[in-house]
């Protein structure tokens, strides 16, 4: 409950007639809360039916003109590299929690190379807090969804806060640690590439040394395979 979007998504949950959600702890959660078992329906995840969209279409741009994207001579020059996002008021702007966790990168950076699109809030608090990177952590702009996928889809790990690419890194097989201290997509870490590392530099670091031995990858939730939102479309259509 102290995140902004669990209590939006308690709030649209007590005003709607139909769930449609994305693993089977879902259901059960939606039970508990009183919720009628004809209105829940596990179709998959439509995040992951825009993941496949988006991904043909960076692979193909790829294939034919790489170049179209910024940062392919970055990713030309460092083939191997990890991912990073960070924007999380919880984690960005504590002094003292922040500067905990840019010492775990930085001794990342000391063995793998970084890139860092970085969050306008995240560039307010580095700049406010006098945070130092090390040189082998590229801060980069913002990217649009397809400049990011085009880089972490091929990276050797990916480091995150965010809620979605630890689903997106789990369809694709990517290892992804969680610098956040629990998660709401707790089936990414159960049967799937995400490792739940907390905030302090010794979990990261940790979590670090498992991804590289092959820790937390495993397989694909049920039905998040690209066809959710015609599920749901199904449902409706019957229902109306």
């Amino acid at each position: 409950m102290d995140m902004p979007e669990e209590i939006n998504r308690r709030v649209t949950d007590s005003i709607s007639d139909y769930f449609f959600v994305t693993e089977a702890s879902a259901i059960k959660n939606l039970l508990r809360e009183g919720k009628s078992p004809d209105s829940i329906h596990l179709v998959g995840n439509v995040m992951i039916d825009n993941l496949f969209h988006q991904l043909d279409i960076v692979e193909k741009v790829e294939y034919i003109e790489p170049r179209t994207f910024s940062t392919f001579s970055l990713k030309l020059e460092n083939p191997d590299y990890a991912f990073l996002t960070l924007h999380r008021p919880s984690n960005v702007d504590c002094r003292w929690k922040f500067e905990g966790i840019v010492s775990a990168l930085n001794e990342i950076a000391s063995e793998t190379t970084i890139f860092f699109p970085v969050h306008p809030r995240t560039a307010k608090m580095i700049d406010e807090f006098a945070i130092r990177f090390s040189s082998n952590v590229h801060l980069l702009p913002p990217l649009g969804f397809r400049e990011s996928l085009f880089l972490w889809k091929d990276a050797k790990v990916v480091l995150t806060d965010s809620g979605g690419l630890q689903e997106e890194t789990t369809a694709l097989g990517v290892p992804c640690i969680t610098i956040r201290d629990n998660t709401e997509r707790p089936i990414t870490v159960e049967v799937g590439s995400n490792i739940l590392a907390g905030t302090t530099p010794e979990g990261i670091m940790g979590s670090y040394r498992k991804s590289l031995n092959g820790r937390g990858v495993s397989g694909i939730p049920p039905k998040w395979d690209g066809h959710a939102s015609e599920r749901i479309w199904k449902v409706i259509t019957e229902q109306f």
